[in-house]
C-alpha cells in the first residue's frame, strides 16, 4: 500500500518576503457584511501587492465607524486617531514633519462632509501628498443613521423619511480645489478598487477615493440610493482599471473596438479591449461636466475620474529641505545670531 503523497501550498509572498497576513490587524468589530471592511481588505492586498514597508506609513483618522478601520490593516505602522472633523490638519502636519511617510487617512462622510468640511476643503487646495479614503455611505452609523451631507436627494431612510437637501459631492469639490487624483469607487468592487489604491500610492500630491460603503445597518433598505443593490443597479464604471509600477514606458497602438495583448514588464501578457467611450481623466472640464451629467441621470459614476501628475503638491509649494524637518538638527534649525540680527533689522 502507497502513502498518499502531500504537496506543500507555499503561501505568496512580496518583494519583502511578507504575505499578506502581515498586512493585516486586529479583527474588525464591524457589522457583519459592512462596506468597510470590504475597503479594508482592499487596502491590504494593495499594499501586499506593492511590498509597502509598513514602518514607512501612518494612519490616520478622525471619528466615526469609518475612522475605527486603521485598526484592522497594517498593524506594524504609526496611527492617530484624532478630534471629530480634524484630521485633515493633523495629518497635514505629520506630513509638514516626515516627508518620508507614506500618509493614509481614512474618514467617513459625517466626518469629513460635515464637521469636517471647512479642513478638508484646505487639505485639498493645498495638495498635501497623502492618500484620503472617504468611506461614504450617506448616513451616520455611530448615532442611529440621520442623513449625512452626501445622502441623495429622494434617499429615504427606514423611517420612510426621504431626504430633501441637495448632496455635497466630494468628487467635484476636489477638482475644482485643485485635488490631482480624485476617484469614486465602491466597495464591493475589489477589482475597481485595489488598482485605484494602487495608483494612490505611486500617486505624488492629494489622492482622494470617495468609496460608496454601504451601511448594513441604517442605510441598506428599499429606497436607500447608497445600498448595495442601488449602487449596482446604477454602477457606470468610466474605464476598466489596471495599475503597472513605473518602468520603462510600454507603448502600443489600437484600434476602437479590437483585442490586443501587450507583454508586461514581469513578462506576464495584458489583454486590452479598446471600447468606444473615448474619457480623458487629465482633462479637468471633461471630468466636471461627467459628474453632473451622471449626477443629472442619477448614475453613480465609478472610477478615474481626474488625475493632474503636473500640479505641484504642499510640500513643493513650500519648498521644504528633500531632509525631513523631523530629522534637522540644531545646526540646521537653529538661526545664527547674524541672521536673526537681519530679521530684527527688517523688521524695524
Amino acid at each position: 500500500m502507497t502513502e498518499p503523497v502531500v504537496t506543500e501550498t507555499k503561501v505568496p509572498t512580496n518583494k519583502l518576503g511578507l504575505v499578506r497576513k502581515d498586512y493585516v490587524g486586529s479583527a474588525s468589530t464591524m457589522c457583519p457584511g459592512c462596506g468597510h471592511d470590504a475597503i479594508t481588505s482592499a487596502v491590504i492586498n494593495a499594499c501586499f501587492d506593492l511590498g509597502i514597508d509598513q514602518k514607512m506609513v501612518i494612519k490616520m483618522s478622525g471619528i466615526g465607524c469609518s475612522s475605527k478601520t486603521p485598526a484592522y490593516f497594517l498593524p506594524g505602522s504609526h496611527a492617530f486617531n484624532s478630534v471629530h472633523g480634524r484630521m485633515p490638519s493633523v495629518a497635514t502636519g505629520a506630513v509638514l514633519a516626515n516627508r518620508n511617510l507614506k500618509t493614509i487617512a481614512v474618514s467617513g462622510d459625517g466626518d469629513t462632509a460635515s464637521i469636517g468640511i471647512g479642513q478638508f476643503i484646505h487639505l485639498l487646495r493645498r495638495n498635501v501628498p497623502m492618500i484620503y479614503v472617504m468611506e461614504n455611505n450617506g448616513v451616520y452609523g455611530l448615532t442611529k443613521g440621520q442623513f449625512s451631507a452626501t445622502a441623495d436627494v429622494g434617499s429615504k431612510l427606514k423611517s420612510g423619511i426621504a431626504n430633501e437637501m441637495e448632496p455635497v459631492d466630494c468628487c467635484t469639490l476636489a477638482i475644482q480645489l485643485g485635488c490631482s487624483y480624485v476617484v469614486r469607487s465602491f466597495s464591493g468592487d475589489p477589482k475597481q478598487l485595489v488598482p485605484l489604491l494602487k495608483g494612490a500610492f505611486s500617486h505624488h500630491g492629494t489622492a482622494l477615493l470617495d468609496v460608496i460603503s454601504p451601511c448594513v445597518t441604517f442605510n441598506n433598505h428599499e429606497g436607500s440610493s447608497k445600498s448595495f443593490k442601488a449602487v449596482r443597479d446604477h454602477d457606470i464604471s468610466l474605464h476598466q482599471i489596471g495599475f503597472v509600477m513605473p518602468q520603462e514606458t510600454i507603448t502600443m497602438e489600437q484600434e476602437p473596438g479590437t483585442v490586443q495583448e501587450v507583454k508586461m514588464h514581469d513578462g506576464s501578457m495584458l489583454r486590452l479591449r479598446s471600447t468606444d467611450r473615448k474619457y480623458d481623466p487629465t482633462d479637468k472640464g471633461l471630468a466636471l461636466r461627467t459628474l453632473a451629467e451622471a449626477a443629472s441621470k442619477q448614475e453613480l459614476l465609478t472610477g478615474l475620474i481626474y488625475v493632474n501628475e503636473q500640479s505641484k503638491d504642499f510640500l513643493e509649494m513650500l519648498k521644504l529641505s528633500e531632509t525631513p524637518l523631523a530629522q534637522l538638527g540644531e545646526k540646521e534649525l537653529r538661526p545664527s545670531r547674524a541672521d536673526l540680527q537681519k530679521v530684527i533689522d527688517e523688521l524695524r
